[in-house]
Formats: structure tokens, sequence, C-alpha cells
């Protein structure tokens, strides 16, 4: 028998909601009102007069070959940040998971990153990769014999990317943690029993079983690789060297805040809303036949 709830006052649930529906209002829903209406004009500085120019914006954008490449630079670094990152993240969560004297420790070490602020996170791995006195090119040079300049225009991309997974690293940590100590016990079990070894243990029961928090992981790492990593390329490379590291969100930054477009930086904000709206939902839809909810 279904039990619904059943409330006093028909005007109770609106109530209830009145505090979400207009923090909703303030803060999401009228804000991106003003940034598609500034899209469709042209902003003079500071905002002292505005020309409508309806679809101008997007044509200016859709039609630049710097912004082109801005946009499969994103992509690019989306894709390494996120692929790797939470290949990288599952794998040291599979061994944080292991049994061993000061495991917690272990444990701690491996998530503290993500408390640092991303300004923080980028010149300590900014201050590792200097080509000068930096203890990355220290351990090369000792080695091999090379000290790489890895703020060059081949090399700063995979710097960025590899400080921006590291940076994240915690965060996917936690989660795959408390997935993997909550795979049954009862099951790893009954494939030893039919002799299964470790890797088909992990194979074909502990990663089916952890495809709820992969699927969540992936859609949040996703945003965070085109959104939250800001601040490590205004720290570190600022968009160079060449744009070789000019992701989307820095480039509507740049414009919006140093060059003063702001009917341009709104528009780029549109476009790049959509571009993740449709990558998640396009990870929806694929990605959610993989994912097995229960044991």
């Amino acid at each position: 028998m279904e039990i619904q709830a059943k409330f006093p006052h028909r005007w109770l649930p609106y109530l209830l909601l009145l505090p979400t529906i207009l923090v909703s209002v303030i803060f999401l829903y009228y804000p991106t009102g003003q940034t598609f209406i500034l899209s469709l004009q042209r902003v003079a500085f500071l905002g002292l007069r505005k020309t409508f120019v309806g679809l101008e914006n997007y044509q200016r954008l859709f039609t630049s070959p710097d912004y082109g490449r801005s946009v499969v630079t994103s992509l690019k670094f989306s894709v390494g940040v996120v692929l790797i990152g939470l290949s990288l993240s599952l794998l040291l969560a599979v061994l944080a998971n292991q049994k061993l004297q000061g495991a917690r420790i272990y444990r701690t070490l491996l998530v503290w990153p993500y408390a640092l602020s991303p300004a923080v996170a980028g010149l300590m791995w900014l201050f590792l990769f200097s080509p000068t006195v930096g203890l990355i090119n220290y351990v090369t040079d000792t080695l091999f014999g090379i000290k790489p300049n890895w703020l060059s225009i081949n090399l700063a991309p995979l710097m960025v990317m590899a400080t921006a997974i590291w940076k994240n690293l915690g965060y996917n940590i936690v989660f795959y943690l408390a997935a993997l100590q909550s795979v049954p016990g009862v099951l790893m079990e009954a494939a030893e029993i039919d002799g299964a070894n470790t890797f088909q243990k992990f194979w074909k029961i502990t990663l089916p079983l952890l495809s709820p928090t992969t699927f969540f992981l992936f859609t949040m790492n996703l945003i965070y690789s085109f959104f939250s990593v800001f601040g490590l390329i205004d720290v570190m490379t600022r968009g160079g060297p060449v744009d070789a590291t000019n992701i989307l969100i820095y480039n509507l930054y740049q414009d919006g805040f140093v060059f003063f477009k702001t009917g341009l930086a709104s528009a780029q904000s549109i476009i790049l809303f959509v571009l993740v709206i449709i990558l998640t939902l396009v990870q929806f839809r694929t990605g959610e036949r993989s994912v097995h909810y229960g044991a």
C-alpha cells in the first residue's frame, strides 16, 4: 500500500520551497538571463553605452580562428584531466584501501592536495617545473642530462594538466575509497571460491559496482576541467605561451576583464554553458547504460 504525505495547508509546500526558489532566481536564473541579454549587445567601456547587435557576437566567435583553437584546447585539456585523473584516482584508491599499517596516514596524505587553493597549488607546481631552479629539472638533469623547458608551447599544456589532475586527486579518491569499502565481501569470497584471480575480481565485480561513483565523478571532473582550473592557469601560464593553455574559461576572462569586451565575453559564457550541458547530456545518455546500481 502506497502512503502519500499530506500537508495541512495547500500553500505550505510552496512556502517551504520559497527560500530555494528565491536563491535560485537571484543568484542563478537572473544572472543567466542578464548574461544572455548582454551577449546580444555591444557594450562600451564600463557599460556606459549598450547597443543591440543581435547575434553579431556569436558570429564573431564562430568565425574566429583564435576562439576555435581555444575550443580545441579546452576539449583536449578536459579529456586529459578527466580520463587520466579518474584512472589515477581509482588506482591510488585501490592501493589506499589495502589493509596496511598506517593506512589512515597514507589516505590523509592522498586527500590533502584538494584542500589547497588553486593559486597555492599553481605556485607550488610552477616552482617544481621551473626551467632554472625547479626540482623536476634537477632530477631529469641528474638522471638523464636533460633540462626541459616546461613553459614552452609544447610542454606548458602538459604541465598545467598534471597540476590540475594532482589538485583534484583527493576529491576523487575520497569517493572511490567510500565506494570500495562498501563492496560486499561476500561477493569477493564467492569469486575466490570460483577460482577468480585478483584482476578478474576487480574487473568483473569491483569495477561494475563502482560505476555509479565513476559516473558521478566523470560529470564533476568534466565541470572541474572547464571551470575550476582558471586559478591554476592564471598563476602558471596566463593562457600562454602563444595561447597554448588558453582554454575557454580563461579566454572569457581576458575578453571580459582585461580587454573589457563585455558583450563578447557574455556570448562566450553562454556558449561555454551550453557546451558543458551538451557534453554532460551525452555522458548521461551513453554512460548511464554501463552504470549498475546494487550488488
